[in-house]
């Protein structure tokens, strides 16, 4: 598969903070590519770099080979990315159908909405239910559905989703990736996921990355992933973190 998105040697910075420290990743079209990592370890700040909320100082990514880094998000949402971000930031005073309109902002066919809307319901038949209702008084897993069909109002070819299962019950979590591998499968969507639970995201990706502390320290295909020792020890909680566990950690093994 050809790649959507190219990301090389990307640093961003909050100050004299590094957040990124040459962060290089692809993701292939069609593809569910999964960034794992624990708290502070970079994802978010990954995330909006690439929606262009937040500027590089170094480093390039390309969108369909065109340079992209630096330009305004809603520049991006016109190119085809949308990003769903931590913490679903819905419009809570609005109604379900207006914060999915919200959605369509970007587009210039207007007329194509009714198209995404139909989409949207057969995905998510509960907003068809609550779209006259407030989406502050969804419910979590509600929200996150309102989050990610806003998105696809937008017609995407890439979305970016950032921590889709936070705060959600497993039974929750199991639902919104069930959804997130079927727009993948039957709609050609291609996802960057970012997820803590990354049992639930390499379940559903092709091929997953680690960032640690900025740096990409591991990558390879989820199945592989999966069935790594480290994976298993760090993100998967088969055994408690051992010294030995942290020192082959920390010899930053990468699967090319």
């Amino acid at each position: 598969m050809n790649p959507l998105l190219t990301v090389h040697n990307l640093e961003t910075s909050y100050g004299p903070v590094m957040a990124l420290r040459g962060v290089s990743l692809s993701v292939p079209e069609g593809s569910i590519v999964t960034v794992l990592g624990g708290n502070g370890a970079g994802k978010t700040t990954l995330m909006r770099t690439l929606s262009g909320a937040l500027a590089p100082r170094k480093g390039s990514v390309r969108y369909r080979s065109k340079r992209i880094d630096g330009m305004e998000p809603d520049r991006l949402v016109r190119e085809g990315i949308v990003h769903v971000p931590e913490g679903r930031e819905i419009f809570p005073f609005m109604s379900v159908a207006e914060n999915l309109r919200m959605g369509a902002y970007a587009r210039r066919d207007r007329s194509g909405w009714a198209a995404e809307l139909e989409l949207v319901n057969e995905y998510f038949p509960i907003l068809a239910e609550r779209r006259r209702q407030e989406a502050g008084t969804l419910s979590g897993g509600e929200q996150q559905m309102l989050a990610i069909a806003r998105g696809l109002m937008a017609r995407p070819a890439l979305m970016l989703l950032d921590e889709p299962s936070l705060g959600l019950s497993p039974v929750l979590v199991s639902e919104i990736f069930t959804i997130i591998r079927r727009l993948n499968q039957e709609q050609g969507l291609t996802i960057v996921l970012v997820e803590q639970n990354a049992r639930a995201a390499l379940e559903v990706a092709d091929h997953g990355y680690v960032l640690e502390i900025g740096r990409i320290v591991m990558d390879g295909p989820a199945e592989r992933l999966m069935a790594s020792e480290d994976i298993r020890e760090f993100y998967l909680g088969r055994t408690s973190e051992s010294s030995r566990g942290r020192r082959r950690w920390r010899r930053r093994k990468t699967w090319r």
